[in-house]
């Protein structure tokens, strides 16, 4: 290459880098295909992102305009960082002059963002008015459920997939690029009768989108993927690019891949960077067989460089998740390796149940913070949000402060609310804002009628008469006998606590169903609800603890918690991704729950679900602490019998890999046995509090 002298003139800032690390950033100099395909597998926390910023700064400083280089990452965040970064390294080498050429690094960005660009420039070569508008998620449900109405889907006799179910179809069909029927009898089984009406639907929404001249975040791709299958457009736009690189490869789905390989057919100039054992995001479509399959497209000209150097944690968590991912079916080979030794294994926690769980990682967690580790540096992972609950409330009673990433917190999920909501009102029927959202549950019933309903009770010295004696709307007539009898079999109290939250659950799993796509995920959650409730004595205790000390909600992005300057991280271990912490605790490592009794249909999903486990073993620098409970609580006994089903640890760590970690119980068996403390005489702090003012 012309530009060699002065990269060897300057090679010292490609000192720090790891042998691996330098060929990635090198690859190409002095070979006769000097840009042929690159795939660099970046192990969990061996340096990927300063190793692509590397790459980029060191095209950039052998002479590659910067302007002709696409960069396409998967959050403005990373574009930014990644952006700082090579202006970092470049000003280091030759002063602010290179760095602010480094700034010039403008075609980077999400796919979505530069689809929209390409898109602007290239509006009127698709017949595209080039002042279209862009539909975020909600705008496109609502254009969605508009259609719906329209063709009078919303007035079936039976039930019709919502609005966002139907998006959510229409979604995956578009990025996995696949036949509508196989999306509905692989993922959404419920709507498969729907498909010759969910087919004119979508055909509908793509034509009111285009009257209307907006696009939606899957148009963004799509157009851009239909624009590469245009002979003259397609080279337009290729030509623009010498390199294409792309973070995070395993994270794409096929639509994306097509829209790669349109750009760079025979993978001149192609960089692709991830970790196949770090795939985990199915559910937006994303596959694995992307990065797997990268090699093929290219034989015999691609090359693979593995980044096998962990800078996170230390060896023998290392060697525990090397030994879980080397029992998947199929992967890039690659044995992390740390020169961080340790005599701390990271440890198997057999717990009795939950409560167990929780209170294990309370006390941990709080002894590590007396030893200086604060509690930013410690982490929960979770395969389900709902997994956290018993922790979350624990945590509140011991008064230790969280943050939770990955969806709200327990208590301010929709479907939570409305539980809650229905025994707030049934406690107290003149509570207006309960009882507006209890009313409006019911299809046909809409503010004005939940307005009279209220009105009438709040007006007779007899609520459930009132009740009763209500003319529902005709829309409402089908579910109006349930409700009265939930709410009347409630009130006179002939079921009672806890067994009151059964008799809302029953009632409201058919609401449940037409109102939410993730159904039966959240049906989990009101399982875990009925599990809290069973430990309050009575509704009237349940619901005025949770209500004057919830846990505090925050969502994906938060901020620091009310004044503490100090909190545990909750996350899911899908939120969790890209994260590291000092000390890790995985909740639930149980068969059920990981993997997830809901994602164990097919060898793939459970391959994910393998993933899974090794993306949250591979967030701990020092400490991980697998819990496993001998028992759980499962929705799905809530019809009679023990509430709770005997546990096996996750398959995914069989016998053969014990010797990686310590195995042992808590509470100690020692402790058990001796029966711990002996029993306390009761104190009546009430008559203390009544005899201060005597």
């Amino acid at each position: 290459m012309s530009h060699a002298a002065p990269l060897a003139a300057n090679a010292a800032y490609l000192t720090k880098l790891n042998a691996e690390q330098r060929r990635a950033v090198e690859h190409g100099e002095g070979a006769l295909d000097e840009a042929a395909p690159l795939l660099i597998i970046a192990g969990a926390g061996s340096g990927k992102t300063n190793t692509l910023a590397h790459r980029v700064a060191h095209l950039i400083v052998g002479g590659v305009d910067p302007r002709r280089i696409l960069l396409l990452t998967f959050s403005r965040r990373a574009a930014a960082e990644m952006q700082r970064r090579v202006e970092r390294i470049t000003a280091q080498i030759f002063g602010a002059q290179s760095g602010a050429s480094a700034g010039q690094l403008n075609w980077s960005g999400t796919f979505h963002a530069i689809g929209a660009r390409l898109l602007r420039e290239y509006a009127r070569d698709i017949g595209l008015d080039q002042a279209f508008t862009i539909h975020d998620r909600e705008d496109s449900a609502d254009l969605m459920n508009l259609v719906r109405h329209e063709l009078g889907f919303s007035k079936t006799r039976k039930r019709f997939p919502m609005k966002g179910t139907c998006l959510s179809i229409y979604s995956r069909a578009v990025n996995a690029e696949t036949p509508l029927l196989e999306v509905l009898e692989n993922f959404f089984p419920w709507c498969a009768e729907w498909e010759s009406e969910l087919r004119a639907l979508f055909s509908a929404y793509v034509e009111a989108k285009q009257k209307q001249n907006v696009l939606d975040y899957d148009d963004l791709l799509l157009y851009w993927a239909q624009m590469m299958s245009e002979g003259a457009i397609a080279q337009d736009i290729a030509a623009r690019f010498d390199h294409v690189m792309v973070d995070e490869y395993q994270d794409t789905n096929k639509l994306q891949a097509s829209i790669l390989l349109a750009l760079k057919p025979n993978g001149r100039g192609l960089t692709v960077v991830g970790d196949d054992a770090q795939s985990i995001y199915s559910f937006r479509a994303a596959t694995v067989r992307n990065i797997l399959d990268f090699p093929g497209h290219f034989t015999p000209r691609a090359q693979v460089i593995t980044l096998e150097r962990n800078y996170r944690s230390t060896q023998p968590i290392l060697a525990a998740a090397n030994a879980v991912i080397d029992l998947a079916s199929e992967r890039f080979t690659k044995n992390l390796w740390s020169d961080r030794p340790s005599a701390d294994r990271p440890r198997i926690v057999n717990v009795a149940d939950d409560v167990g769980q929780a209170q294990y990682i309370v006390e941990k967690i709080l002894e590590n913070r007396e030893a200086g580790i604060v509690l930013k540096s410690q982490a929960v992972l979770f395969r389900t949000s709902s997994h956290s609950a018993g922790l979350e409330i624990e945590l509140t009673r011991r008064n230790i402060p969280f943050v939770k990433f990955g969806g709200l917190k327990f208590l301010e999920a929709a479907h939570i609310k409305d539980v809650l909501a229905v025994l707030r009102f049934v406690h107290n029927m003149r509570d207006r804002v309960a009882g507006f959202r209890v009313a409006q549950m019911l299809p046909g019933i809409g503010p004005s009628a939940a307005g009279r309903l209220l009105d009438r009770i709040a007006e007779s010295g007899d609520p459930i008469g009132a009740l009763i004696g209500f003319k529902a709307p005709a829309a409402a007539i089908e579910h109006w006998p349930d409700f009265e009898e939930m709410i009347g079999l409630l009130r006179r109290n002939v079921v009672g606590w806890p067994d009151e939250m059964d008799c809302v659950c029953r009632w409201y799993a058919p609401h449940l169903e037409r109102m939410h796509e993730d159904a039966a995920a959240r049906q989990g959650d009101l399982a875990q609800l009925a599990q809290i409730a069973a430990t309050y004595p009575s509704r009237e205790r349940f619901l005025t603890e949770l209500t004057l000390d919830p846990p505090s909600a925050t969502s994906d992005q938060s901020g620091p918690p009310l004044l503490d300057e100090d909190y545990l991280i909750l996350s899911t271990i899908h939120s969790a991704k890209g994260q590291e912490w000092t000390s890790v605790y995985l909740l639930n490592a149980v068969d059920g729950c990981l993997p997830s009794d809901l994602s164990t249909g097919s060898t793939t999903e459970i391959e994910e679900e393998r993933r899974l486990l090794y993306v949250a073993m591979t967030r701990a620098k020092d400490q991980l602490h697998v819990m496993v409970p001998q028992r759980f609580f499962t929705h799905s006994q809530r019809s009679g019998g023990d509430r709770h089903v005997y546990a096996q640890r996750t398959r995914f760590i069989p016998n053969s890999l014990l010797t990686h970690f310590d195995h042992r119980s808590w509470p100690p068996p020692r402790a058990a046995q001796a029966g711990a403390a002996p029993a306390r005489k009761p104190v009546d702090v009430g008559a203390k509090m009544r005899g201060m003012w005597k």
